[in-house]
């Protein structure tokens, strides 16, 4: 993890349940008689976020509609700090903070989770887009319910499932940042497969297999290939109106597509920048059509 991330040591469940009583029904000790919840409930995870926000993140209310996706809070906030870091390139290694930063979250999902983060770690103002108005309208509950957010966080409906940029970067705004966690999937199948997967190698049996997720939050057409490919097409329209976009990229097989799209686009500048949290490898591609510390 990030040496900024709050949750590099093992989480403080006695403390965690003092600010948010519920998550305690949650909590067991462990086969090393440490205290843990079930990973692959995700009301069990939902409790541990809403304490770790409202333990480490000013938030006082944080809900959303079951059957959506429950985002981890460590991976999620260490994207937000690799990208204060990318910013602290162009700043003579200093991170920018306060509301002078302006971040695009494409996808922000009805739990609103990285204008959360971004507004409570660095004070960056955020737009926040999706595809599905009952994701925004839980997101837009999020943000009045919280007056740190309130200020801080505004959510556009993308009309156009077939566009990221379009409709919603206006004429002469300018984002320093794009955000991005696509739908790594192509299909509902390989959505399924997948979690399989993931519940295999936390050691957690698939005989009760907890499938959280909206299908525009899963998978798309031609998976995250076809998606990240798309927003860099797309990208090249909007050259001038931001400084860096970045997206996360599960597949590493699928980069050296990307860069050959970044090519064609005469990006100026790319980034790849490793995470790894847990037994999970994840990357975030960033590019910019601006010279490099321009």
């Amino acid at each position: 993890m990030h040496s900024r991330n709050k949750h590099i040591d093992s989480y403080p469940f006695s403390e965690l349940t003092d600010v948010f009583p519920k998550l305690s029904k949650f909590v067991k000790l462990n086969n090393y008689g440490i205290k843990s919840i079930d990973f692959s409930n995700p009301d069990a995870v939902k409790a541990l976020n809403t304490a770790l926000l409202k333990t480490n993140y000013n938030i006082e209310y944080w809900d959303f509609p079951k059957g959506y996706l429950c985002p981890p809070i460590p991976g999620r906030v260490d994207y937000i700090h690799y990208l204060a870091d990318l910013l602290a390139d162009d700043n003579l290694g200093s991170i920018p903070k306060g509301k002078k930063i302006k971040c695009l979250d494409i996808g922000t999902g009805a739990n609103c989770i990285y204008p959360i983060l971004g507004v409570s770690e660095y004070g960056w103002r955020f737009v926040g887009t999706d595809i599905d108005k009952s994701s925004l309208e839980s997101a837009q509950y999020i943000v009045n319910a919280n007056s740190s957010l309130k200020n801080n966080v505004e959510i556009r409906w993308q009309e156009n499932p077939k566009t990221i940029f379009k409709n919603i970067i206006q004429k002469k705004e300018f984002f320093d940042l794009t955000i991005c966690n696509p739908p790594f999937h192509k299909s509902e199948t390989e959505a399924m497969q997948g979690t399989r997967r993931k519940n295999f190698n936390l050691g957690i049996s698939n005989k009760h297999l907890n499938f959280e997720g909206q299908s525009n939050e899963l998978w798309c057409k031609g998976g995250e290939k076809m998606f990240i490919k798309n927003m860099i097409k797309e990208s090249k329209q909007f050259s001038k109106s931001c400084r860096w976009f970045t997206t996360l990229v599960s597949k590493k097989e699928n980069l050296n597509s990307f860069y050959d799209a970044l090519k064609k686009v005469n990006a100026e500048d790319v980034r790849t920048i490793e995470m790894t949290q847990g037994h999970k490898k994840s990357r975030i591609l960033a590019w910019s059509y601006f010279k490099k510390n321009h």
